[in-house]
């Protein structure tokens, strides 16, 4: 007689020997009711039947997994585990279920942004937060950075779109642009700076002092660089590069200098109910900006449908502020 072949716990095995989904929601069942027949009624089915499925379950998994008693039946120790352990499994196959439709849907998964800091604060940051409200299993991931950088991430397929402009390393044939419009720059200082204390100012008082601003190349900076020599003033003699805007407040609150940021970045940092922090927009310079910057996607994407869902409440955004917001704010 040949000899019998040990037994195989593994699941590909109990599989293969008849394991089923069902068979484990009766176990469950057994489990919670005690008696087969109750538990065959639960889930809809006869008693032969449900007796039969809980013999191709012990044969699957090789143990006895209920003793009869008067009363019903008693799961063994080995019964209890199983039911156990299934109870979890098939909670988590219901909950991946679940999330699998809210992925169909649009209503659930990840969405990552990428954005310059304007943008970011004026759109990006008002559209996260009333999404998470209405659609809290969506979640973000937001890159802040020049349009270059967010550029190269785009086509890497690190991020799923973004907000900013395009530059050499991007084709227009590779991408769709979404136009927004441009974007307000303002000139910022500590409260108790000197300029604060005069009666007027001019762009010819500010660059008596020194300047932070980005690197030479970066938008913003020819932007400013710009506007200063069209209207006829010197670039500042004295300048500390950066992009960071934490070096650049961080250097505000501790000396003289003078910044020139996004507008809807310095409207935050000086809101009495925003930031609150002691900073200040000069009143000069209010037809300064940057040139136009839109939404920016890759030509080929194949969005998700909660990529899609996103974009379409970004879009309604932008529509929304091209109707009630097209000229820069008054300064404070």
């Amino acid at each position: 007689m040949a000899p019998s072949k040990p037994f195989d716990p593994s699941p590909a095995a109990m599989i293969q020997r008849g394991l089923r989904l069902p068979q484990l929601r009766l176990l469950i069942a057994v489990a919670d009711i005690g008696q087969i027949s109750g538990a065959a009624a639960h889930i809809g089915m006869t008693q032969p039947a449900a007796s039969r499925m809980l013999t191709e379950l012990e044969r699957a998994t090789g143990a006895t997994l209920y003793e009869r008693h008067p009363r019903g039946v008693v799961l063994t120790d080995a019964g209890h585990l199983l039911a156990r352990r299934a109870r979890t499994a098939l909670n988590d196959l219901e909950t991946a279920f679940d999330e699998m439709q809210m992925l169909a849907q649009g209503a659930g998964g990840l969405v990552r942004i990428g954005t310059v800091t304007g943008p970011g604060l004026e759109l990006v940051l008002p559209l996260i937060r009333d999404m998470r409200v209405t659609y809290p299993d969506i979640n973000f991931e937001v890159l802040v950075d020049t349009s270059d950088v967010l550029a190269d991430a785009l086509f890497a397929r690190r991020i799923d779109f973004y907000i900013g402009r395009t530059l050499s390393n991007v084709s227009p044939r590779d991408v769709t642009m979404t136009t927004i419009g441009i974007e307000p720059v303002a000139l910022i200082v500590r409260s108790n700076h000197p300029l604060m204390r005069r009666p007027k100012v001019t762009l010819a008082d500010t660059l008596v002092f020194d300047w932070v601003m980005q690197a030479p190349g970066g938008l913003l900076r020819l932007a400013v660089e710009a506007y200063l020599t069209e209207h006829g003033h010197p670039l500042p003699s004295r300048t500390l590069s950066t992009s960071s805007l934490l070096l650049t407040l961080g250097m505000i609150s501790d000396t003289d200098v003078v910044a020139p940021v996004a507008r809807s970045v310095a409207d935050i940092l000086v809101a009495r109910d925003g930031m609150n922090s002691a900073i200040s927009i000069l009143d000069v310079g209010h037809d300064m900006a940057v040139s136009p910057y839109a939404l920016i996607c890759r030509r080929d994407s194949d969005n998700t449908p909660v990529v899609t869902r996103v974009l379409r409440m970004l879009h309604h955004r932008i529509g929304t502020r091209g109707q009630t917001d097209e000229s820069p704010r008054p300064s404070r």
